[in-house]
């Protein structure tokens, strides 16, 4: 728990110092996102009161976290491990994604960014390559970071190809980038649903590497390669994104933008995996998962029937054209987000009391 403590307190001092001095820098030179403006037969909520708010504030929330993983390790001497530095790669290469968006949100003044395809295509590159280097760089008793395994609560007999292997995961990556994407659409909405998420995988990496098969073999130990490196990455973005919080609630003061949304659903996305916690993923990252679904539905209905099931997708929108003021939107929406966590840490331990 030491490592632990130490890494959530260097990441959150480094966003609470670099997250000011990004908004002063872009304040300063006007860098702010595009707004996108109601027009005949396209109604928006009214947002102008966010007009000139700075983006790309995820680039404050990527330092931190590279910042409190490295800083950790050299505090205590103790050295990094693959799959420590594989989630950082994730994290950082989805962050460059999102930061090409946001560079052409911000200095093009196109709210629409990058186009979806050219996105898709970007994060593909970088979860593809996550997914191949997760399976080489086994450890001292030769576990690789990442299982073939299909995994829910701990690795299933489900094993996967490496083909399917590599599809599997690029799913999950894109899927949850996503939804985190689509959930930052309010302030501190996305942020704050995170920071649950990441103090989730907390308290499951603790409790595997307490479990782990490498200090006891038992039916119910973990065979998860390296159960305290991801508590330290997970607690690393926890403050980074709590420290980012500060300053990105309501009224927000900057947004994080796809630079920080993309990676942070990396970092979800990959502590999962690693965890072998895949399929608890519904529930850990429920209130992402429920935003996606929303525009799933939306679209889909849609299509097929020329009718639109919400007001405007995503969900949150849909309460914002109902009326409900912006704050009680996000509160509500992190209650449901720690139910879902909370459901999703209960099956983890029973599991684990039933095995």
């Amino acid at each position: 728990m030491r490592l632990v403590v130490i890494g959530a307190t260097i990441a959150t001092i480094m966003a609470l110092v670099c997250t000011p001095l990004l908004i002063r820098y872009l304040a300063r030179h006007g860098y702010s996102q595009a707004i996108r403006e109601s027009s005949e037969g396209l109604v928006y909520p009214s947002h102008e009161g966010k007009r000139g708010t700075p983006s790309m504030g995820g680039l404050a929330i990527v330092i931190a976290v590279v910042a409190g993983y490295f800083g950790t390790h050299l505090l205590v001497w103790r050295p990094v491990s693959a799959s420590g530095m594989l989630i950082l790669f994730l994290m950082v290469g989805l962050g460059m994604v999102g930061l090409a968006d946001d560079y052409l949100k911000i200095f093009k003044q196109r709210s629409t960014g990058l186009r979806a395809r050219t996105k898709l295509v970007g994060q593909a590159v970088v979860a593809f390559t996550f997914a191949w280097l997760s399976l080489q760089f086994p450890n001292v008793d030769g576990v690789t970071p990442a299982s073939m395994s299909v995994s829910f609560l701990r690795d299933t007999a489900l094993v996967l190809p490496v083909a399917l292997f590599l599809l599997w995961v690029w799913f999950l990556v894109t899927a949850t980038t996503n939804g985190v994407n689509l959930t930052d659409g309010l302030d501190g909405l996305a942020t704050g649903a995170a920071i649950m998420s990441f103090l989730a995988y907390v308290l499951i990496s603790v409790w595997q590497y307490g479990q782990s098969c490498q200090v006891q073999v038992t039916e119910s130990c973990y065979d998860t390669a390296s159960p305290i490196d991801l508590s330290i990455v997970a607690a690393c973005c926890a403050g980074a994104t709590f420290g980012f919080l500060w300053f990105n609630t309501s009224p927000a003061r900057i947004f994080m933008g796809d630079t920080g949304s993309l990676a942070l659903g990396g970092a979800i996305a990959g502590l999962a995996v690693f965890s072998q916690t895949e399929l608890l993923l519904p529930l850990t990252a429920g209130l992402f998962l429920i935003t996606a679904l929303s525009v799933i539905l939306q679209v889909g209905s849609f299509k097929l029937t020329g009718r639109r099931i919400f007001r405007m997708a995503p969900l949150h929108h849909h309460f914002e054209m109902l009326g409900w003021p912006e704050i009680q939107i996000v509160v509500r929406f992190w209650i449901i987000q720690g139910l879902c966590i909370g459901a999703g840490l209960s099956l983890f331990y029973a599991e684990w009391v039933r095995s």
